[in-house]
């Protein structure tokens, strides 16, 4: 666990990183899992019952990543848009294949009723170095605004922007990892120059709503679907999950589209980021997974059951 007194191994503690620390940060990343045979490979087989479209591409040089995302087949203006997005921190893995598990176990249920927009991994080559940054060292999850410097964002914001209007329901799939406290948050500390405060890790699953426009049955709709398949997180002894109030069981709140995160880039009445934590030794892969489509599921029958009371 890295703290104030074990210094992140670049750059110096307090100092913002330069060109160089970036250039070496970006040398110490390693291709461990292969976007082409993990998701590129599932795309293509879903695009017997799915329209996919390439929306965009990343040129990393030498490495070139195109985009993918799936539709509805029988896309119908008449219907609620319903926004999926995966893997927007690529080392979330459930993230990823819990939208891709959906889209293959459960979106049949809702042919005719939702037109689905499905990115499922929002940032391959963070997904195969298993990583939360791009190769720039940027966070794509605080990269949702005019301008963004992270072009995983920026191409996610152009796909979405022709229905961004009609979108009923977002929901942004995502892990919290022991990671998070061990490398990525120390990493963060170490970018900007600040010192490293540990929030420690939630042992379970959570959301968060939007302090904006928080949905509080919307949320709880989810919470109630996902302790069918795995626990979720209790507060800590502040009264938080990640050192965030909790304001309801499992449910913490983000100003979503002030920050610059994926679930705050359209203005669906019904947003929401999950949070699946894959590090506890009561869960498995597979459950975290069916975790995420359950939290899928539960936001389009609760968006469809509400969509005449969504202001």
């Amino acid at each position: 666990m890295n703290t104030d007194s074990t210094p992140y191994p670049i750059g110096t503690p307090g100092t913002p990183w330069s060109e160089a620390e970036r250039a070496e940060w970006l040398s110490r990343q390693t291709r461990q899992r292969s976007y082409e045979a993990e998701v590129l490979s599932v795309i293509e087989r879903l695009g017997a019952r799915f329209d996919v479209e390439e929306y965009g591409g990343l040129d990393y040089g030498p490495d070139y990543y195109p985009l993918k995302a799936i539709r509805s087949r029988d896309w119908n203006s008449d219907l609620p848009v319903v926004l999926i997005t995966g893997g927007v921190h690529g080392y979330e893995t459930s993230g990823v294949h819990g939208a891709l598990e959906f889209l293959n176990k459960h979106a049949a249920d809702y042919a005719g009723r939702v037109n689905l927009l499905v990115a499922p991994c929002v940032s391959p080559w963070a997904y195969e170095r298993i990583h939360r940054w791009n190769r720039n060292a940027i966070d794509p999850n605080r990269s949702f605004h005019e301008d963004s410097l992270a072009g995983e964002s920026a191409a996610l914001m152009r796909l979405v922007a022709p229905v961004r209007e009609h979108v009923l329901i977002h929901i942004d799939l995502h892990e919290t990892t022991d990671t998070d406290e061990s490398e990525f948050r120390p990493a963060l500390a170490a970018r900007d120059g600040k010192p490293f405060e540990p929030a420690g890790i939630p042992d379970g699953f959570y959301v968060v709503d939007d302090s904006e426009n928080p949905q509080p049955d919307f949320q709880q709709a989810l919470i109630k679907a996902v302790e069918q398949v795995t626990h979720i997180a209790p507060v800590d002894e502040k009264g938080e999950i990640f050192g965030s109030p909790v304001v309801a069981r499992g449910v913490i709140q983000y100003p979503l589209s002030q920050w610059g995160l994926c679930a705050g880039m359209t203005r669906a009445p019904y947003r929401t980021t999950t949070e699946v934590y894959p590090d506890s030794p009561r869960v498995t892969p597979e459950q975290c997974n069916a975790a995420q489509a359950a939290a899928v599921c539960a936001a389009i029958d609760y968006g469809l059951a509400h969509q005449s009371t969504a202001g």
